[in-house]
């Protein structure tokens, strides 16, 4: 099947992904992200477990290795020289398929980690210490480096999504810095879901997914508002990759959208929005309430993007927050 968007067309190739442990995939709640290595693979996470898994883009499955992290939710890349390393935000808890698919453990203890490409630690970062947190949760969901990449100073940038709507800054070495809250710009930040810096601009810029507000904020490297972008075409920005000219925009309501040089809405891929109204979607009801793997996944439509990158060659690669998950890869055919 194929699916376009302006100019653009794909193929839609289903089931793309060897995973390991195949048996546990199918049982757990993915909800995790995916990128493009340096070594040209795509890197993503298991669904149940806590694997990163590393794939080629053919879907073959070259290693995996565990991680000490509850949910590797947010997973980016970053350049240290010659060395690349993978940055992942843990919102500190999973659905459990032994306990209903109810969040373990209660209560959540998120935190970011820095590991290198076969999963050793490399840095973590502490919880900020600032009032925000005194008495309440950090639930971070998207953590990114200003690194070499990005010809940037080695600053990190945290979105914690899931506790307080906050967007952090720490520097190279993990000691924290300041923090936006997007009252700086549009609004306060409603689930600030992902962080993306952009490198088309001369300057670089920090793109926030502000999710539950339906919308994109950016700011300049130091945290200033410089503007929002697609209020009036977005509905749940989720996660961001780069596309030459053009950045893609998971969107968790069911499409994946492009976004043009001049913030301009280029087109939806796979636009499916109506299934999010669906009774208990992203799956469906089971029985005594317990939610199981959906039966209404369509080839050429999307049901809960999640993660999402790009190859060197054009074609994307989209990850699903559903039981089992979904990994799908659209290969550029025109």
């Amino acid at each position: 099947m194929q699916i376009s968007a302006g100019d653009l067309e794909f193929e839609w190739i289903s089931d793309w992904a060897e995973l390991p442990s195949a048996d546990s995939a199918a049982r757990g709640w993915a909800h995790h992200g995916a990128a493009f290595s340096t070594e040209g693979q795509i890197v993503t996470f298991h669904p149940t477990e806590s694997l990163v898994v590393i794939l080629t883009p053919a879907g073959d499955l070259v290693r995996s290795f565990g991680v000490p992290v509850t949910e590797a939710h947010g997973l980016t890349l970053a350049t240290h020289g010659y060395m690349q390393s993978i940055w992942i935000a843990d919102n500190g808890r999973k659905r459990d398929p032994d306990h209903d698919y109810d969040y373990m453990p209660e209560p959540p203890v998120g935190k970011v980690v820095r590991v290198s490409m076969t999963g050793e630690v490399e840095l973590e970062l502490d919880t900020p210490a600032i009032p925000a947190y005194e008495n309440d949760l950090f639930s971070p969901t998207s953590a990114i480096a200003f690194d070499d990449r990005c010809g940037g100073n080695g600053d990190i940038w945290v979105a914690d999504g899931y506790g307080q709507s906050l967007v952090h800054r720490y520097n190279a070495a993990g000691d924290f810095l300041s923090s936006i809250d997007g009252t700086e710009g549009a609004g306060r930040f409603d689930c600030p879901h992902s962080l993306w810096i952009d490198t088309r601009p001369d300057a670089p810029e920090l793109l926030v997914a502000d999710r539950a507000n339906g919308r994109v904020q950016v700011f300049d490297m130091e945290g200033g508002y410089i503007r929002t972008i697609g209020a009036d075409y977005f509905d749940r920005p989720t996660v961001f990759a780069d596309y030459g000219e053009n950045v893609l925009v998971g969107e968790l309501n069911a499409r994946v959208t492009i976004v043009g040089p001049n913030d301009e809405l280029v087109g939806y891929l796979g636009d499916n929005t109506p299934v999010s109204e669906e009774p208990a979607w992203p799956n469906e009801p089971g029985d005594n309430d317990i939610p199981r793997r959906t039966s209404r996944l369509v080839e050429g439509l999307f049901n809960s993007p999640h993660g999402i990158t790009s190859d060197d060659d054009g074609n994307i690669y989209v990850t699903e927050w559903l039981i089992g998950g979904r990994y799908t890869k659209l290969r550029l055919v025109g």
